[in-house]
């Protein structure tokens, strides 16, 4: 059986308005294991449809939180 997730996962949320996906989002960090998939497939999104610069301020984020996350200052 060949299950394509990323397609399946837009295919769900195809008709979403800011407020169900603001939802999705909130139900994934907030511990919703099985909405983090989903999570990936949004950020994929979000990564595809940014320039260089607004990349590279999400890198500099998710490096930040990562750090904050570990309890670290490295």
């Amino acid at each position: 059986m060949d299950l394509n997730l990323r397609k399946a996962i837009l295919s769900n949320i195809s008709t979403n308005n800011q407020e169900q996906l603001e939802a999705t989002i909130k139900d994934a960090v907030n511990g919703e294991e099985k909405m983090l998939p989903g999570l990936g497939v949004l950020f994929e999104l979000i990564w595809n449809h940014s320039d260089q610069q607004e990349q590279q301020e999400m890198v500099d984020a998710l490096e930040e939180g990562v750090k904050q996350a570990s309890g670290g200052n490295q």
